[in-house]
């Protein structure tokens, strides 16, 4: 957990300080929560079904995410021009609990 929340804090303080060193081209991050990609595949099928139902049911959006979601925001953050400097939390809220 520890790691996750370096590389996370990195990658925040990383796109504030391209968005202001590369301006006025913009700079924006996904920041993805549990997100039903390849990704879990490895835990095998029992284990990845456990981790998500756990997931959901303590997430405040009650699921898990989905690739759509995370093309969603990716949208989002190409098509709005006045967004720079900003990492988009795609998580359900799964921090807040």
């Amino acid at each position: 957990m520890l790691a996750v929340g370096a590389t996370n804090a990195a990658v925040d303080v990383l796109t504030r300080g391209l968005a202001v060193e590369l301006a006025p081209i913009r700079v924006n991050a996904i920041s993805p929560g549990t997100i039903d990609t390849g990704a879990y595949d490895a835990l095998g099928d029992e284990a990845k079904e456990r981790l998500f139902a756990a997931r959901s049911t303590t997430s405040p959006a009650r699921r898990i995410g989905t690739p759509d979601d995370i093309a969603d925001a990716v949208v989002f953050a190409v098509t709005t021009p006045f967004l720079t400097g900003v990492s988009l939390a795609i998580d359900g809220g799964e921090p807040l609990v």
